[in-house]
């Protein structure tokens, strides 16, 4: 299991919440977004730190949750120690434990799960394991759902201090510390699709004798485009479709598995599953890339909990009942099957098909500009041979590489501290550095007289405590050290634990290490100089990126030609709907989106201006849009995709749009990098002996302005000039 880097984020956060004094921490994490790897990889470093502690993770009724979530923890964390509820009343809780239990096995009346016997007996287990000094962690999953007077009450059983809910959508509690991760977060990190696409290609009008077999059948169809993609990449994958029938719908039940059999889609040849409470069928290995299933119908009641990342397609069918929007259904289809985006608009967008308004209406207002209505549009002939050239980074750094770390550390410790291969040396150049080489655990307090509780520890006297080493004792002092030092810079326990030992440990080979100290001695090094050593990592790790010099080609060069189709998406709600015509492509419409506010007025614009001949809207990712290499910051390799070519009499322009300046002047452009992308753009033009700049708005004019020699965030500088005026 290989976290990234957001993920390791809320494990550090979730460490830094258990320190603060509020008893509830709220995880809000979209659905996708791994949480029961943050949680079960949390759960298990908080244990190796802190003794005599049993977390407690009670999950919903539906679906074996709790089963789910226990084996995912034993898949993930090999050394875990996992219990449910009959492996609890076996033989209590102790030390160390993960327990995962089905909440309304405790709570819900009439359910034999639990007889009056049972029940004192498991409250006995907690008394039990209070008396011997155990503490509990709660973790409420899919919190939501368990907010109930029920539920506290079984809570307060365990004398917690500290209660982890964890939901998409949570209910909120005032005094709680919350930790939340954003939907952009995991669309970035590959986990998550970018866009949810409503009815693609709908007419106007929509005629049909039969509404189910209408939207069936553009699922279908969907599905096979999906599955060509698949193999274009020469991906083996069979894109699902979840087909989602309401409550009490047995007749229409009856009428998708009759359409489907039409279509040679059955239970009897494995093409159909189906997932109801009282019927399972074909859902052994539903969840492996290649299955041999292409639909599988369920209901409302399976929404929790279920996972399959191979679902793309959700058909939501209604009846004349009304039911409620639960976000949580359309998280089925959002995750990446591979856990990482292709690219390719089509296989990194999900697809619904519904004619219930009100779930369209729910998950519109649930997910905001990441639901869309879409249709294909086709390029116009005329500009079939535009031709431009683009670039593609050669050096591509998105995640910590172990390796590359210990190297950069081993660097930085040379530089900074001066040590090499003399290793009596660096023990000398350490101490002078500040390091404690003692082999006993030393900790420091002060002695002395003050009036006052406003003292200056200088006037006191500094008194050294030293403890003898005990690796049983001070093992979880180490293994918190460690991790603490890790989550500084997004590195994984295991990996950073063998970072330290061998630059320090004698008995880890490796050929720049700095001290050869004897196993034991490495615990006390690392308790004793945790400070300095996280210090250490986190400068190495960023004197690294400011020094990372490429040795190969920072780019590649190819031919960038228009895409001959795309995915357009707009707001099928708005008001206006008139077809835009210099746009490249054929029918795109004004109510394009998601379209920031300079991008809809720069739009209007090329449409009124007579010398726009044609406008094209370039694509934020993927190969086949138009991008330039730039660095950030910290010297790493990033793509910038500008948002419009245009043709201005006869000459092509590239135009990249950005906040504007208020009536005072005051900027309102929230990218940090658009002066460093202005440079590539400029420096890219003049390369290619092309015209443009970076378009802002004035809102004091309400005029769109250029910048196309040196940028400037002053509105009233010469380096701004009205946008009309220039290309008249």
């Amino acid at each position: 299991m290989k976290l990234k880097e957001f993920q390791l984020e809320a494990v550090k956060k979730l460490f830094e919440a258990m320190e603060t004094p509020a008893r509830d921490i709220i995880l809000k994490s979209p659905t996708g977004s791994g949480k029961t790897i943050i949680l079960t990889y949390f759960m298990h470093q908080y244990i190796q730190s802190f003794p005599k502690t049993v977390f407690v993770w009670l999950t919903p009724g539906k679906g074996n949750l709790e089963e789910q979530s226990k084996a995912k923890m034993d898949k993930y964390i090999h050394a875990s120690q996992t219990k449910l509820l009959s492996d609890v009343m076996a033989s209590g809780f102790e030390e160390n434990d993960s327990c995962f239990i089905n909440w309304e096995k405790l709570t819900k009346k009439g359910n034999n799960a639990l007889k009056d016997s049972e029940r004192t007996n498991f409250l006995e287990h907690i008394q039990h394991a209070l008396n011997d000094g155990l503490h509990f962690v709660i973790v409420v999953d899919e919190s939501h759902q368990n907010n109930t007077i029920k539920a506290d009450e079984i809570i307060q059983y365990f004398h917690t201090n500290k209660i982890i809910r964890c939901s998409a959508t949570p209910k909120g509690i005032a005094t709680a510390e919350i930790i939340e991760i954003s939907e952009e977060e995991v669309i970035a990190a590959g986990l998550i699709k970018k866009m949810l696409v409503i009815n693609q290609d709908f007419p106007q009008i929509i005629e049909t004798e039969n509404q189910t077999e209408f939207l069936l059948g553009k699922a279908l169809a969907k599905q096979r485009e999906l599955r060509s993609e698949f193999l274009k990449i020469d991906v083996d994958l069979n894109p699902l479709i979840v087909i989602q029938l309401p409550n009490k719908s047995e007749t229409l039940q009856d009428s998708v598995e009759r359409y489907l059999e039409t279509k040679g889609l059955t239970y009897e040849n494995g093409q159909l599953a189906i997932w109801l409470s009282d019927r399972h069928e074909n859902l052994e290995g539903i969840d492996t890339p290649n299955a041999k299933s292409s639909a599988v119908i369920i209901k409302q009641a399976v929404a929790t909990g279920w996972d399959c990342p191979r679902a793309y397609i959700l058909v939501k069918l209604r009846d004349n009942m009304d039911e409620t929007f639960e976000i949580q259904t359309i998280g089925r289809i959002r995750r990446m099957p591979e856990a990482k985006h292709y690219e390719n608009d089509i296989l990194d967008s999900c697809y619904l098909y519904t004619l219930d308004e009100k779930f369209t209406a729910g998950v519109k207002m649930a997910l905001n500009k990441g639901a869309l209505n879409a249709c294909t549009l086709f390029l116009k002939n005329e500009y079939k041979d535009i031709t431009l050239i683009g670039e593609h980074r050669t050096m591509v750094t998105s995640t910590r590489n172990p390796q590359k770390a210990l190297q950069a550390i081993a660097s930085y410790a040379e530089k900074e501290y001066g040590v090499g291969t003399n290793k009596a040396e660096n023990k000398t150049r350490l101490q002078t550095a500040g390091f404690e080489l003692s082999e006993d655990i030393v900790k420091h307090t002060f002695s002395g007289e003050t009036a006052t509780l406003a003292f200056n520890s200088t006037d006191m006297n500094k008194i050294k405590v030293t403890e003898r080493l005990d690796t049983h004792i001070h093992g979880r002092d180490y293994h918190q050290k460690i991790g603490k030092i890790g989550l500084e810079i997004g590195m994984e326990y295991s990996y950073m634990n063998t970072i330290i030992r061998k630059l320090f440990d004698k008995n880890f080979k490796y050929s720049r290490k700095i001290l050869a100290l004897e196993p034991r001695a490495v615990y006390a090094f690392v308790i004793n100089n945790d400070d300095k050593l996280r210090y250490l990592v986190r400068e190495a790790m960023a004197y690294e990126m400011a020094q990372l010099k490429m040795d190969i080609p920072s780019k590649s060069y190819y031919e960038f030609h228009i895409p001959q189709s795309c995915l357009f998406t707009y707001n099928g709600d708005a008001k206006t709907q008139h077809i835009m015509e210099k746009n490249v492509y054929q029918n795109y419409l004004s109510s394009a989106a998601p379209r920031s506010t300079p991008e809809v007025k720069f739009e209007k614009f090329c449409e009124r201006s007579a010398s726009v001949e044609w406008w094209y809207k370039n694509g934020d990712k993927g190969n086949e849009y138009l991008s330039i290499v730039y660095q950030d910051n910290s010297g790493k390799q990033k793509l910038f995709y500008p948002d419009y070519i245009i043709s201005v009499k006869g000459e092509i322009w590239i135009v990249e749009t950005k906040g504007g300046f208020d009536r005072s002047g005051n900027s309102q452009d929230i990218d940090l990098y658009t002066p460093k992308k202005f440079k590539v753009l400029k420096d890219y033009l003049t390369e290619h002996g092309l015209k443009g700049g970076i378009v802002r708005n004035d809102a004091a004019t309400d005029e769109l302005c250029i910048c196309m020699d040196t940028y400037s965030e002053d509105i009233n500088s010469d380096n701004w000039v009205i946008l009309s005026s220039v290309l008249e």
